[in-house]
């Protein structure tokens, strides 16, 4: 079997992206597809001409102050005030919720990444004599929210030809029609920026749509003039942005508003007019977000002991457990152990849970069979969020167990294929180039990763101030180099070995390598 050379790894890239129907921004479907988007435009532009009061209702995660960033920088350049809620996680839960209908008191209601599943809260707005817009992306459930408008590509009757778009995508859409509608002078692309990140952090397949917009936006990023993202480039100092920048090192920021406090800091972070307001916000979210890992890490600890390792699915529990992180810690649970992963959280008798799954089989229809025993839930396949009362935990455990009991560790936990048997001897800078000019990497779109086979191990340690990252000294057919393997604290003690390794590039005193970071051990 034939190696990955250079020109092996192009082709192959290259072929993941020649049947894209938007490869440029030019091809990108037009609003008028999403189903009920001119109606809603309508509602809006009569609401503008009357002096309604229009409020905006948006998440506390990235997706969802994106979206409502993008709304209110919007209404701005058409030089209409709106008002917004962005719920607090802890006093209002998630969404459109019957707390947050209690605080509007007239004009009209859009929702920004949320709605769908608020059916109690709909009604409660109709009484008011309030018109409500729904712009969402989630999961439609088999009742509708009564509303004067629905954005959802998910929707059955909705024709737009990509169904996987985040939140801040459907709002950044309804803009783009109420442009159009009041005819209007505005740059829709000036805010592939803010879309950029909502699509990573969401973790929306890097395909079609997705991939063209964030590969404009990884660069619109780098040249943004919005004071937060002056100051985040200030700060990473990067040349220019890939999806881990934003994966890793944006994202994280921006959503530990929300998990840790109130994300509202995040939005004023986003919406900041200088920078010396985008600094302040932006140390503010960097305390946060070193609470939020200490956090993680104690949960994660706890949540480890609690784990049956018998069950196809991981269902844990503890009381007062911080209900910003349990996100987190279900996602680290689901990639440990190669299950779907459900976190609860204990409060008053209640328990509040996320959960997470890299796999085939759908969370969200596993948790709809389960709709009896909760208080309620939304979400997606691989994410999904859901309450119930404490005493229906062990069932609720069992019960998804048991619809889970014949199926394949493949079903459980998607393994990605690696591009085949890596010539090492074949990676350079230009190596690397090619990776980097076929970004972003995502969903159905992964950074590739190549197999190295019977490598003979010339020398193992453990390195960093804590001895918890392995580094390997091979030898691949004569080629030595080194692969380094993170949060590993046992030494390698075999002759040789197979791995799945990534390529990346180590910046070093101005020295720029190659770096082989292992994914996994065979």
């Amino acid at each position: 079997m034939s190696k990955v050379t250079k020109q092996k790894l192009f082709e192959i890239l290259l072929e993941r992206h020649k049947e894209n129907p938007c490869a440029k921004l030019a091809d990108i479907p037009p609003p008028n597809q999403l189903k009920d988007i001119q109606k809603a435009t309508k509602r809006i532009k009569q609401a503008i001409l009357n002096n309604e009061k229009i409020t905006i209702v948006g998440d506390y995660d990235v997706d969802g102050v994106v979206s409502t960033t993008i709304m209110i920088d919007f209404f701005n350049k058409v030089g209409y005030k709106v008002d917004y809620i962005i719920p607090n996680r802890f006093e209002h839960g998630y969404g459109l919720s019957e707390k947050i209908v209690d605080l509007i008191s007239e004009g009209l209601v859009i929702t920004v990444d949320n709605g769908i599943s608020a059916v109690v809260a709909a009604k409660k707005l109709a009484l008011k004599g309030i018109d409500l817009i729904i712009t969402d992306h989630h999961t439609v459930g088999e009742e509708l929210p009564q509303s004067y408008a629905i954005i959802n590509p998910k929707q059955e009757e909705c024709t737009f030809p990509f169904k996987e778009i985040c939140g801040a995508q459907v709002a950044w859409y309804l803009c783009g029609a109420i442009k159009n509608e009041l005819k209007l002078n505005i740059n829709m692309g000036e805010f592939l920026d803010l879309l950029s990140v909502a699509i990573v952090a969401d973790i929306m397949p890097m395909t079609n749509l997705n991939y063209t917009i964030v590969k404009h936006g990884l660069k619109k990023i780098k040249e943004s003039k919005r004071a937060a993202f002056k100051k985040l480039d200030e700060v990473l100092s990067k040349k220019f942005y890939m999806s881990d920048d934003i994966g890793f090192m944006i994202a994280p920021k921006i959503n530990s508003a929300g998990r840790m406090d109130d994300a509202s800091i995040a939005l004023s972070f986003l919406l900041a007019k200088t920078e010396y307001e985008a600094n302040e916000a932006l140390n503010l979210l960097d305390e946060l977000n070193n609470y939020r890992k200490t956090l993680q890490e104690e949960i994660t600890k706890k949540a480890i002991k609690e784990i049956n390792h018998n069950d196809n699915v991981i269902v844990v529990w503890g009381e007062d457990w911080h209900e910003g992180v349990i996100g987190i810690v279900a996602s680290k649970l689901s990639n440990a152990y190669k299950k779907p992963a459900f976190v609860f959280s204990i409060k008053e008798g209640i328990a509040k849970g996320s959960a997470r799954a890299n796999a085939t089989i759908n969370l969200h229809t596993l948790i709809t069979q389960c709709s009896s025993l909760l208080k309620g839930f939304g979400g997606h396949k691989n994410a999904a969020g859901l309450a119930l009362e404490e005493k229906n935990l062990k069932e609720f455990q069992n019960k998804i167990n048991s619809l889970v009991l014949d199926v394949s560790k493949e079903q459980l936990h998607i393994e990605y294929d690696s591009l085949g048997e890596l010539d090492v001897s074949s990676v350079d800078l230009e190596f690397l180039s090619i990776i980097e000019n076929f970004e972003p990497y995502g969903l159905d779109n992964k950074k590739p990763i190549f197999q190295v086979s019977n490598a003979k191990v010339l020398k193992s340690e453990l390195i960093g101030k804590d001895k918890n990252h392995l580094k390997l000294l091979l030898n691949s057919d004569g080629f030595i180099f080194e692969a380094l393997r993170f949060h590993c604290d046992e030494p390698y003690t075999k002759e040789n070995i197979d791995i799945i390794v990534s390529v990346s590039k180590n910046e070093f005193r101005g020295e720029v390598s190659a770096q082989f970071l292992i994914e996994d051990i065979l």
